[in-house]
Formats: C-alpha cells, structure tokens, sequence
C-alpha cells in the first residue's frame, strides 16, 4: 500500500502532538518494510532521517492552501491510506475513496474552550465531527480521551485503538556532571528550584502553580521555580500573577528547550510539578520520572493514568494543598527516592514502539 502522513508538527519546535508524530512515525518507519510512505512537511527540514520505503514532500504553501495542496499531491500520487496525527483538516476534506486515520490527542475545544485559543477552537470544532465520520479508524493516546471521544461523539468504540505516548529514550540515559554544570551557568539555575514544563498558556495553570509557590518560598526561600515552555496565548495572565505576589525575580523563563537540555534540567530539578487542568495524555511527567526527578501532577482528565501510583496527585485548583505536596517532597528523603524509584518502573511501561506497532497493525486491517 501507499500511505501519507502529515509530518509538519515533526519539524517545528516539538511539545505533546510534535513528538507524538516524530516518534510514533519514525518508529512506524522502522516497523514497516512493506508499504510505500509519503511524508509531507512544509519545512526544509525535517529529523526523521531517511528510510528506503518513505519519501518527504516540501509543500510550499500557507494555511489551507496547504492541505488543498496536499489533497491534490495524494490524489496524483494514487495514495490509498492517509494518516493523520495532528490535523483534521485534510480528514475532514478528503474524498470518501481516500481511506484516513486520525488521532484524536485530545478534546480541549468541546470541553474547555476557554483553555484553548479561540482559533484553534474553531478550527477543531469545523473539522474534527467530519473527519471523525469519514475516518476508517481513530487512535487515541489515552483511555480518558477515549472515554471522552465516546461521550461526545457516535463512533463505534472497536475502531477507536490506543497509542500512548512515552518518553524518548534518551531520557533514561546518565548524564555527565560537568553536562550539569553548563546547563546550570547557561540558564543562571539555582542549586535548589522547582520545576514545571508545558507552552505558557491558561490550561497549564501556571498561575496557581505560581500562587502555590508562594507559601513554599516562606518555608524555603533559596528556593526558586523555573518554567519552561514557550509563550502561548494569554501570557499575560502569568505576568499578572508574578506581579501580584512580587516573584518578578523567583520565577525563571528559560523559553523552550530542546529535549537534550530537557533531560538535563530535569535530572537537576528538586521536584517536577505538573498543575495542568486538561490533557489528553501529558508527556512530560513522564520524561521526568525516566529522568529521575520526582512528580508531583494534578489529577484530573488523563493525568492518574499516566501517572498512577508514581507521582503525587493533587487538586490543581488547590494552592494550598500543591504546595503542602511539594514542601513534602523537598522536605523528606525517604518519600522523595521512594517516588524517583517508582518513577522509573512507571516511565518504563510507556514505549513508542508498542504504540507503532498498534499503528501498523491498524494500517494493515485497512488493506
């Protein structure tokens, strides 16, 4: 068969959906000796390396004229299977002979719009209902966004197959100390801080995570707290907080970073802190745990599955009880390593292999 997939949120700067499609398809790559791929992008470069049975196509072109474009590309290509990990778009416009595969990462903009930029939440409303009726089958990267899919739409559940997301393996790779260090002087990091990784925007709950600190800093004031992530919409909300409690200079903005300096800070990270108020799977906490840093996450949509008994789980919309848990972690060896050894085994269930094996077994049904 001849199958193409959507791989531009694997060239850009990479979080959840980013690295769901370069790991699921680079695995799917290497599985699959068989079919032909086409992998279209709309960047020069692409890092999934190349494979004898995949070919990339640059698309030059902007917005929707990009999957018009696209559309036209599959059709002269003579395509029969296209794979959607990130967009609904080409799913929603594509004719009925053109067989699809979505994944589904999460509904954010049915049950949290206010979460969500507002166009993004139009775009997905638009195209996500159309795309789920014309799709052959649907993946999903958790048992909550499945359950969720279920609730909100008629699908039928035997076609709806699960592909978690996992941690790269280089996160459980042992790093240099004097790797550390330089980490450290680059970003002018403490000896002692707490940290949180997610794109700067209003469903992180950063704020409250901010409000948390608070209390954490009266106890412990060599203490910072370091964010990582990019700005996202409504930024402004996290200004406003670090105003409010006077912590222009407690709170630390690295910006994105790429996954090598990921690992690093959080092999150096006191506590890792995950306060979203939605995800459909939620990387991060993982990368922590095979990283050896000690979790502490909300508990609400995905987050108690992929976390389960090896992290701390709290109420994200309680600051006080966020910042009781964390003050336990700094505050007790015992519990701390007993979370850093239970994060390991956890981190170790998730596998991108796996999930690219229930991708491929699901490619070939559609034959």
């Amino acid at each position: 068969m001849k199958i193409a997939i959507d791989i531009r949120e694997a060239g850009h700067e990479k979080t959840g959906k980013g690295w769901y499609t370069y790991n699921l398809v680079h695995e799917l790559l290497k599985l699959d000796h068989e079919n032909e791929y086409i992998l279209y992008t709309d960047a020069e470069k692409h890092p999934l390396g190349n494979f004898k049975n995949a070919t990339v196509k640059v698309m030059k072109a902007k917005s929707i004229q990009w999957h018009l474009k696209v559309l036209k590309d599959i059709k002269a290509e003579k395509a029969e299977i296209f794979f959607a990990p990130t967009s609904y778009i080409i799913p929603a416009l594509a004719p009925k002979s053109l067989k699809t595969i979505i994944t589904i990462h999460d509904l954010v903009a049915f049950l949290f719009p206010n979460t969500h930029s507002a166009k993004a939440v139009v775009i997905e409303r638009l195209t996500l209902k159309r795309a789920i009726k014309k799709a052959k089958a649907i993946l999903v990267v958790s048992q909550n966004t499945q359950k969720d899919l279920l609730k909100k739409f008629q699908y039928p559940a035997d076609k709806i197959f699960l592909t978690p997301c996992a941690p790269s393996e280089f996160f459980r790779e042992k790093i240099d100390e004097k790797e550390l260090e330089k980490l450290k002087k680059k970003y002018q990091l403490p000896e002692n801080f707490i940290l949180a990784v997610g794109t700067l925007e209003p469903r992180k709950n950063f704020p409250n995570l901010i409000k948390s600190f608070v209390i954490i800093k009266r106890k412990y004031p060599d203490y910072k707290l370091v964010i990582v992530g990019k700005k996202g919409w409504k930024f402004k909300q996290i200004e406003d907080a670090l105003k409010q409690y006077n912590l222009q200079n407690d709170v630390i903005f690295p910006g994105y970073l790429d996954d090598q300096e990921l690992h690093k800070i959080y092999a150096i990270a006191k506590v890792f802190v995950f306060p979203s108020l939605y995800e459909g799977f939620g990387i991060p906490p993982l990368e922590a745990m095979a990283s050896g840093c000690p979790v502490v996450s909300s508990n609400v949509a995905s987050m108690p599955e992929v976390v389960d008994q090896a992290g701390l789980l709290i109420d994200p919309k309680n600051a006080l009880k966020m910042a009781d848990v964390i003050t336990s972690l700094i505050e007790n060896d015992q519990v701390r390593n007993m979370m850093i050894e239970r994060g390991k085994a956890q981190a170790d269930k998730f596998s991108w292999k796996k999930s690219a094996e229930k991708a491929l077994e699901v490619i070939k049904s559609l034959a």
